[in-house]
C-alpha cells in the first residue's frame, strides 16, 4: 500500500474529527510564520547595532533596541507555547479517538467471519493479534505523523524558503536544490527497507505466536521436559529479529549520513554566497545569518523528515497486515434469509463431500437422516470425520459438494444467528471466559435470572459445588477443575434449551458418577428434541435410536445397536474393543 491508499483507508474514521483537523491545521499555519521571526529579528538586530555603530549612537539606541527585541521575541515564544500545546492536545485526542475506533472496527469485523479463517494457520491467535494491535497503533501514529507533524514541518520549510527566494533568488535556488536531493535519498531508503520491515513485521508476528503457544502448551513442554528445545527455538527467532533489525539500522545508517552530508554543502554554498553578497555591497551583514537560519527553517524540518518517513513507512507496513484482515471479505460468514423460529428439527444430507481449506478431504458421499425427536450417534475412530459432520450441521463450514436441509429447507438458506440460538453445543472442550461462574453460565441466555442460572447449574450438578466455594457464583470460573468447567458447559445448554442439541463427548472430563449424574440429565432433556451425540463411551450410544458408523470419512453402516451389532461390521470391532479396554469382563464377574 502506498501513503494515498492508505489516506483513503483512513478518511473514513478520520471524518468524524475534521473539526479538529481543521483547527490542527490552522495552529499550524500560525507556527510556521512564527518560526520565521528569529531570522527577520536576527537580521533586524545586527543591521540595527550595525547602523549604531556607524552614527555612534549606541548608547541612545541600544535601550529601546533591546526592548523591542525582547519584546518580539517573547511574544513570539509564548505563541509557540499556545501552539504547540494545542497541537499536542488536539493530536493526542484524534490519537486516542482514532485507535479506539480502528480497533473496535477490527473487532467487529472479524466477529462477521466464519470459523473457517481462525482455525487457518496464517491466523493464528497470535499473528492475529499483532496485525490488528500494531496495525491501529502504527495507522494513529501515521495520522499523527501527517497532521500533526509532518504538515508543520512543510508549512516551515516551504514558508521559509518562499523568504529566501523573496530575499535573493540565487540563495533561495541553493536552497531549494538540497530538498529535492533529500527526498531522493528518502525515497530509495524506503524502498530498500520495504522488504525488510516486511520480514520484521512476519517475524514479529511468528515470535508473538510462539510465546502465546508455550503458555497454553506449557504443562505438556514441562512435562516432556522441552524447556531447551522451546528455548533454542525462541532464541533463533530473535536471532533473525535481530539479524533484520540490524540490517535495517545499517541502511538508515548510510543514508542518514548522505542526507547530513547534502544537507551540510547546502549550508556552506549559502555561508559563501551571501558573504560574497555582502562583500559585493548588495547585502546587508544581517542578511548572513539571516539566510543561515532561514535555511536552517528549511533544513531542519527535513532532518527530522527522515525520521518521520521511517515510522510512516513503518506504518505503511503494519498497514498492509491490518486492512488484510479488514479486508477479508471472502471470510465473512453467510447467511440466508429463512428466519423460521419454530424448527421442527430433521436434518437430512444428500451425497455431502467435505474438503477443508487447507485441501485436506475429510466427508466423501456423506447421506443420512436425522429425524425429529430422535437421537443419533455418531460412530468411528478418531479422525472419521464425526466432528466434521457437526461443523457442517451448524454452519461452521459449508459442504463443498451435495446438499444439508432442515426440515426440508437447504441449511444454506437459513439465517446462520437464528440458527444457532436453536442448537445447544456441548464439546469435548468447552471454552470457559475470564469472569465469574453466574456469567459463564448466563452465556447460554444473556437474560436468565439468577434463579434460572441457579437451576441449570442443579441440572448439570454443580450447584452443590458451587456452594461448598467462598464466592459461590461469584468464583473465577477459569479456576475450576476441568470436570467443573465441563459442567459449566452443560449448565449452559439446560439454560439455553433448544430443540437441537449436539454433544461431542459431552462427559469426557467427568467422572463415573458425575457422568452417569449428567446422563440422566441428558436423557431428560432430549426428550421431543434432535439429538446428536458423538461418544466413544459405550454407555452414550448403546441406546441412541440411530446409530451412523463412520470410517475415514464415510458412512460405512446404520441402524441401532442390536442390528450394528449383529451385522459383524466396523461396529462391531469398535463396540467389542470399547468393552476390552473397559475390562468389562471382569466387571461383570464382580457384579454378579
Amino acid at each position: 500500500m502506498n501513503i494515498w491508499q492508505i489516506i483513503a483507508r483512513l478518511l473514513p474514521f478520520v471524518k468524524p474529527y475534521k473539526l479538529l483537523v481543521f483547527i490542527s491545521l490552522v495552529l499550524t499555519l500560525i507556527g510556521a510564520v512564527a518560526a520565521q521571526i528569529n531570522p527577520l529579528v536576527l537580521r533586524y538586530t545586527v543591521d540595527t547595532i550595525q547602523q549604531l555603530l556607524n552614527e555612534g549612537r549606541t548608547e541612545q539606541g541600544s535601550a529601546s533596541l533591546f526592548l523591542y527585541i525582547s519584546a518580539i521575541l517573547f511574544g513570539k515564544e509564548l505563541i509557540n507555547i499556545a501552539v504547540r500545546y494545542g497541537q499536542s492536545m488536539l493530536g493526542e485526542r484524534i490519537r486516542v479517538n482514532l485507535s479506539s475506533q480502528l480497533s473496535q472496527y477490527a473487532v467487529e469485523k472479524i466477529l462477521t467471519y466464519k470459523y473457517a479463517f481462525f482455525v487457518d494457520d496464517e491466523n493464528a491467535t497470535g499473528k492475529l493479534q499483532t496485525r490488528i494491535d500494531r496495525g491501529a497503533e502504527s495507522l494513529t501514529r501515521f495520522v499523527q505523523r501527517i497532521f500533526i507533524d509532518l504538515l508543520p514541518l512543510f508549512a516551515n520549510a516551504i514558508l521559509a524558503l518562499f523568504i529566501m527566494f523573496h530575499a535573493n533568488f540565487y540563495v533561495g535556488l541553493i536552497a531549494s536544490i538540497v530538498m529535492p536531493i533529500y527526498f531522493l535519498l528518502s525515497w530509495q531508503q524506503a524502498g530498500m527497507l520495504k522488504g525488510v520491515r516486511r520480514g520484521l513485521r512476519t517475524l514479529r508476528e511468528t515470535k508473538t505466536n510462539g510465546l502465546f503457544n508455550i503458555i497454553e502448551s506449557i504443562i505438556v513442554i514441562k512435562s516432556f521436559v522441552r524447556e531447551e528445545y522451546e528455548r533454542e527455538k525462541q532464541a533463533r527467532l530473535q536471532r533473525n529479529l535481530i539479524d533484520a533489525q540490524l540490517r535495517q539500522r545499517k541502511t538508515n545508517y548510510v543514508f542518514d549520513a548522505l542526507k547530513s552530508f547534502a544537507e551540510q554543502v547546502g549550508v556552506t554554498l549559502i555561508i559563501i554566497l551571501t558573504s560574497y553578497l555582502v562583500l559585493d555591497g548588495q547585502m546587508s551583514i544581517g542578511s548572513i545569518m539571516f539566510h543561515i537560519l532561514l535555511f536552517n527553517n528549511v533544513s531542519a524540518p527535513i532532518r527530522q523528515l527522515h525520521r518521520i518517513y521511517d515510522e510512516i513507512n513503518e506504518a505503511m507496513t503494519y498497514a498492509e497486515g491490518f486492512f488484510e484482515v479488514l479486508d477479508a471479505d471472502s471470510a465473512i460468514e453467510e447467511s440466508g434469509d429463512i428466519t423460521i423460529e419454530n424448527l421442527y428439527g430433521t436434518f437430512e444430507l444428500k451425497n455431502v463431500n467435505f474438503t477443508y481449506p487447507n485441501g485436506t478431504p475429510a466427508l466423501f458421499d456423506v447421506s443420512m437422516k436425522i429425524p425429529h425427536g430422535k437421537t443419533v450417534a455418531f460412530v468411528g475412530l478418531s479422525g472419521a470425520g464425526k466432528s466434521t459432520l457437526l461443523n457442517l450441521l451448524c454452519k461452521f463450514y459449508a459442504p463443498t459438494g451435495g446438499k444439508i436441509t432442515l426440515d426440508g429447507k437447504n441449511l444454506h438458506d437459513y439465517d446462520t444467528h437464528l440458527l444457532r440460538r436453536k442448537i445447544g453445543l456441548v464439546l469435548q472442550k468447552n471454552h470457559i471466559f475470564k469472569g465469574s461462574i453466574e456469567e459463564n453460565i448466563r452465556y447460554g441466555n444473556m437474560n436468565a435470572s439468577f434463579a434460572e442460572v441457579r437451576e441449570a447449574a442443579k441440572k448439570a450438578y454443580l450447584h452443590e459445588q458451587i456452594e461448598q466455594l467462598p464466592d459461590k457464583y461469584e468464583t473465577d470460573a477459569q479456576q475450576l477443575s476441568g470436570g467443573q468447567q465441563q459442567r459449566i458447559a452443560i449448565a449452559r445448554l439446560f439454560l439455553k434449551d433448544p430443540p437441537i442439541i449436539f454433544l461431542d463427548e459431552p462427559t469426557a472430563s467427568l467422572d463415573a458418577i458425575a457422568t452417569e449424574q449428567i446422563k440422566n440429565s441428558l436423557d431428560a432433556i432430549k426428550a421431543d428434541r434432535t439429538t446428536v451425540v458423538i461418544s466413544h463411551s459405550i454407555s452414550q450410544i448403546i441406546d441412541s435410536d440411530v446409530i451412523f458408523v463412520l470410517k475415514e470419512g464415510r458412512v460405512v453402516e446404520s441402524g441401532t445397536h442390536e442390528e450394528l451389532y449383529n451385522n459383524n461390521g466396523t461396529y462391531k470391532e469398535i463396540f467389542n474393543a470399547s468393552a476390552r479396554s473397559l475390562n468389562l469382563g471382569r466387571i461383570s464377574k464382580t457384579l454378579r
